[in-house]
């Protein structure tokens, strides 16, 4: 860990720091535990499959029985180059596999199969952006240390165990890939970004199917804070954090935790800590061990992890389209903000949901207004997902054709999509004149209804001449009312202009 603080010092040297607390810098890095999705174990055939009866599929090489020995799992060397691949890492040529030496009821072997010394992923870098505030999006980047292969512990049960505690170890040698990152993120925002950007990542390559109740994708924060400028504070780790929401509960706690402590006359220990959701408060579980504690060393019965050039490019011919090649080919195929691009490859169907609805509509920026907008409002307020979305790209796009072609308003492409969304209607043009919802085009009839409120509303003229541009809204308000809300807005507002400049 020195050696990580001592280049993560260096490389903050002149940089700025984060949002304070209180006038404390927060630093936060993170562990996760992608379970990978290989049908059997790492080191052995037994099934990785959720929800089997307890201790069924644990096998005699998952226990590490006498007279057995491990084979690796070629699939689960895959999917770490295929994730490596995907975060532009360095794949290790020949990584070694360590013995993880302690002792925990739901490791009755007193070891992991680990990487210690030379992990099979090393480097690379995570890219997203911050959650938008007034408007803005800022872009940040987290480094990865590494991503190293091992094997899964079994599972304590304490619920059907009153004063026991039962042991099941169906998990016992299911494949993880453990993400490090430095400690490079400064807010519980920033993290919960961060979480999930590699949340999107790992699922959209198919390496892990990202279910955070099932513990497939596990996250462990750790938290220090310091006053800006000095050295690194003493870490304490969160475990095991398995949703979004809960994250970023636990990481404030503990932040204001820790400055309290401080601000007290109290030294922060090293610990390992879990967060209660009931109270949302973080609690000490034990003291955290250095990796000194866990005498690593070479596993005897594990060969040096070999990959050849061969097999990385064989790998990346057949992974599909990065989420980050595709926002790049959005930006330069469509002409969209990188803001954009990122936002709509958040998923691979919500990407296809663009792609359709722009080929079909030829308005890609309108396209992506409205996905962003309207269709995600309604998404998250139903709690569904864009693969149930009632209204089709075909749809959506004959709709954004309307706008476009100034048949109808942005707030009459509303009520339209209010139909579809609700299964009153499929044929947008049909919609349309049902509701008799086509914008004014006739330019005369439009004039005259201008030239009625200029006439009638001789306070609020006399207000724009005098500076006041505010008057204008009231001004076109009258005669989107008269209008019945069929004017054009744009066109209201272009012959108000020319007509109070005369």
């Amino acid at each position: 860990m020195s050696e990580t603080m001592n280049t993560f010092e260096a490389q903050q040297q002149g940089r700025p720091t984060g949002p304070l607390v209180r006038g404390y810098e927060v630093i936060i890095g993170f562990e996760t535990h992608a379970q990978l999705s290989t049908a059997s174990k790492i080191f052995s055939r037994a099934s990785t499959a959720f929800g089997a009866e307890p201790n069924t599929q644990a096998c005699a090489v998952d226990l590490a029985l006498p007279g057995t020995l491990p084979v690796m799992n070629k699939g689960a060397v895959e999917r770490a180059i295929e994730f490596g691949l995907a975060v532009g890492s360095h794949i290790a040529q020949r990584s070694i596999f360590a013995r993880k030496n302690y002792f925990y009821p739901d490791l009755p072997k007193g070891y992991q199969i680990s990487q210690f010394e030379i992990p099979v992923v090393q480097g690379g870098a995570v890219e997203f952006f911050m959650p938008e505030v007034k408007g803005v999006a800022e872009k940040k980047s987290v480094r990865l240390v590494r991503a190293h292969l091992e094997e899964d512990a079994g599972k304590s049960l304490h619920e059907d165990f009153i004063g026991q505690t039962g042991i099941d170890l169906n998990r016992a040698g299911t494949p993880l890939l453990e993400i490090v990152t430095e400690p490079d993120m400064r807010s519980s925002t920033e993290a919960v970004a961060y979480a999930k950007e590699l949340h999107k990542i790992v699922t959209w390559i198919g390496i892990c199917d990202g279910n955070m109740q099932e513990g497939s994708f596990r996250c462990d924060a750790n938290v220090s804070v310091r006053k800006p400028g000095q050295p690194l504070g003493t870490r304490r780790e969160i475990k095991n954090l398995n949703s979004f929401k809960f994250m970023q509960q636990a990481i404030d706690y503990e932040v204001r935790w820790q400055i309290e402590q401080i601000e007290d006359g109290h030294a922060i220990q090293q610990a390992t800590v879990l967060f209660n959701p009931d109270t949302g408060e973080t609690r000490a579980m034990r003291t955290k061990e250095d990796a000194a504690d866990y005498r690593y060393f070479p596993d005897p019965d594990l060969p040096p992890l070999c990959i050849s050039e061969q097999w990385i490019e064989q790998v990346r011919g057949l992974m599909a389209e990065l989420p980050r090649v595709m926002a790049q080919r959005f930006v330069r195929d469509y002409g969209l903000p990188e803001y954009d691009a990122t936002q709509l490859t958040q998923s691979k169907a919500m990407a296809s949901y663009f792609e359709q609805t722009a080929k079909a509509c030829g308005q890609a920026k309108l396209a992506s207004n409205w996905i962003m907008g309207e269709v995600s409002r309604r998404l998250n307020t139903e709690d569904r997902t864009i693969e149930s979305a009632p209204v089709q790209p075909a749809q959506l796009a004959a709709v954004i054709g309307r706008i476009a072609d100034n048949t109808i308003s942005n707030n009459a492409a509303k009520q339209v999509c209010e139909v579809l969304w609700n299964g009153e209607g499929t044929d947008v043009d049909a919609i349309i004149e049902a509701k008799g919802l086509k914008q004014m085009n006739d330019t005369g009839a439009l004039e005259a209804i201008v030239n009625e409120v200029i006439a009638t509303n001789a306070k609020n003229v006399a207000e724009f001449k005098a500076g006041n541009d505010k008057a204008l809204n009231a001004l076109v308000g009258q005669i989107m009312k008269a209008s019945k809300g069929k004017a054009n807005p744009q066109q209201v507002n272009d012959l108000l202009r020319s007509k109070l400049a005369g």
